[in-house]
């Protein structure tokens, strides 16, 4: 099972990258809290991403590595890496413009995202609070909070450069199977967010101020990560050479395949950006959804993220190679390793929300009250995980077939439900309707992927996986009641000393995670047997 040994190569990387962006986000809590700075810091930060996610990881790489494969399995190496050259010369270009328009116009273009945001200044507000009492510097408390996003968004928006031209390049080692580089490379910003926060502790910094560096170490961040991957490619071998942007047969081809994702994952971050905007109408909103967001993220990045990475190449080549029989069981085994580690995410998240939050978050600037509302967005999230998680499973046996247009359509219909319903349950129960409308847009997209893969006859359960999955949700629910119990004996022993809540925690999820596997292992549902043959070079 050589996906579960390439997963677990991401996974483990990512994992890191999660825990240290979890400690970032720990610090940024305590730090900033919730206020004017936190939602302009973090408006800011998203601008980049969303439009990353359409170029990077949604469209550009979807439809990139299977082209790629192709190359390399029918034409060779020499064709393939004329391929790559002429991708990242037509994407740079692209991203490139794009970066600059914004920059141009970006108080016009931060309404797409904050327009709830104050455009007032803030007297004796979050805006103006010192972290360590020093006076105000660098004019930043002048500053409404919707110029500071302004101001943050200018900073970090060159960062998508390096992050789409990055993903270019890790989807060239991750078809190869080198994995490790490119999994590695998002640590550097977490690094160096985490080297901000840890300096914040000691220095006489505003929280206004504390964004600007954060903003700023966010780009410099991204410049190491595509040096490490460059770094990265030239100890591979891998050839990529600079020239002119063309529109080759291979670049049309490459649009072709890539426009329907791209207009997937915009209508998607169009939707995410309609949400963040209702949210920064009710001050505080758009931090707890934030860090709630980050939370779930954690196991959505080690198991959905790894596996899907892993899997496109995977089935990539096994189709090209006419291995149906092989590119079915990666599938399935990519189902079942999923769910086996989602379901007991899913269930800790639901069940033990606010323990959670208040052993991560709770001190400093983040209150008792910030620790109810981000825990119930947690929980509302918490629901939605494995649907998150398929779909970073499904979609790459679409884009596998050098089908982009399926998941755009089905994308469009999720986000048409996310943005009208969040619209109405924000307004009607609350900020944490916007998390609930996620969750259940993303199962309908779910649902969605899997009738048409199934149409297609390329979603077929095996005998293995059918048997298994029952037996994993009884363990995860067996799981459920130990970590509520245990959950509750230690949550009045939370509160302030970090090392502390962090260690009551790590508790309390190992904890968990016995429990977990020891009914698994009861229950049939994971053998200790497959597991080491599966992380076998050999296997």
């Amino acid at each position: 099972m050589k996906l579960l040994r390439s997963s677990a190569i991401i996974g483990f990387f990512t994992l890191l990258s999660r825990l240290l962006g979890l400690l970032r986000d720990v610090l940024m809590a305590r730090f900033l809290g919730v206020g004017y700075v936190s939602d302009a810091l973090f408006t800011a930060f998203k601008l980049p991403n969303l439009f990353r996610r359409i170029f990077a990881e949604g469209a550009f790489n979807a439809a990139f590595v299977p082209l790629y494969a192709r190359r390399i399995e029918e034409e060779g190496e020499e064709a393939a890496s004329q391929f790559a050259s002429e991708a990242f010369a037509a994407l740079f270009v692209i991203v490139a413009a794009l970066v600059v328009v914004f920059e141009l116009t970006m108080p016009i273009a931060m309404n797409l995202l904050g327009t709830g945001l104050s455009r007032e200044v803030q007297s004796g507000g979050a805006l103006t609070e010192q972290l360590s009492g020093a006076g105000q510097v660098l004019g930043l408390s002048a500053l409404p909070a919707f110029d500071l996003a302004v101001l943050y968004a200018q900073i970090t928006m060159p960062y998508l450069i390096f992050m789409s031209l990055g993903a270019l390049f890790c989807g060239m080692l991750n078809t190869r199977h080198y994995f490790a580089v490119a999994a590695a490379a998002p640590i550097m910003l977490n690094i160096a967010l985490v080297g901000v926060l840890g300096t914040a502790s000691a220095a006489t910094w505003s929280r206004a101020q504390l964004g600007l560096y954060l903003s700023i170490a966010m780009l410099i961040a991204g410049a190491l990560q595509i040096g490490l991957v460059i770094w990265g490619l030239r100890r591979a071998g891998i050839k990529i050479g600079l020239q002119r942007p063309r529109l080759t047969p291979g670049v049309k081809r490459l649009f072709a395949l890539g426009l329907p994702g791209a207009i997937a994952a915009g209508i998607t971050q169009i939707n995410l950006m309609v949400s963040h905007n209702i949210a920064t109408t009710l001050q505080g909103a758009a931090s707890w959804l934030n860090y709630a967001d980050r939370l779930y993220q954690l196991p959505l990045g080690m198991i959905g993220i790894a596996i899907g990475v892993a899997l496109l190449p995977s089935l990539s080549r096994a189709i090209r190679a006419g291995n149906e029989d092989g590119a079915a069981d990666s599938f399935n085994r990519a189902l079942e390793i999923s769910l086996a580690l989602t379901l007991p995410a899913a269930i800790a998240l639901a069940v033990i929300p606010h323990f959670l939050v208040s052993g991560l978050f709770e001190s400093g600037a983040f209150s008792a009250a910030d620790t109810a509302q981000t825990a119930l967005a947690l929980r509302m999230f918490a629901f939605g995980l494995p649907a998150f998680v398929l779909i970073k499973v499904l979609t790459p046996a679409f884009f596998a077939r050098e089908n982009t247009h399926t998941p755009m359509y089905y994308a469009g219909a999720s986000a048409i439900i996310n943005a009208s319903l969040g619209a109405l349950l924000f307004f009607t129960i609350g900020f944490y309707g916007l998390a609930l409308a996620t969750t259940i847009a993303a199962w309908v997209n779910v649902a969605l992927l899997a009738r048409r893969l199934s149409q297609q006859n390329d979603f077929a359960l095996d005998e293995r996986l059918r048997a298994r999955l029952p037996r994993l949700f009884i363990a995860s629910l067996i799981m459920g009641v130990a970590v509520n119990y245990i959950g509750a004996y230690f949550s009045p022993m939370i509160g302030g000393a970090i090392l502390r809540d962090i260690a009551l925690l790590l508790l309390v999820c190992g904890s968990g995670a016995a429990f977990y596997f020891a009914a698994c292992f009861a229950l049939g549902a994971l053998r200790l047997s497959e597991l080491k043959a599966a992380f076998r070079k050999s296997a």
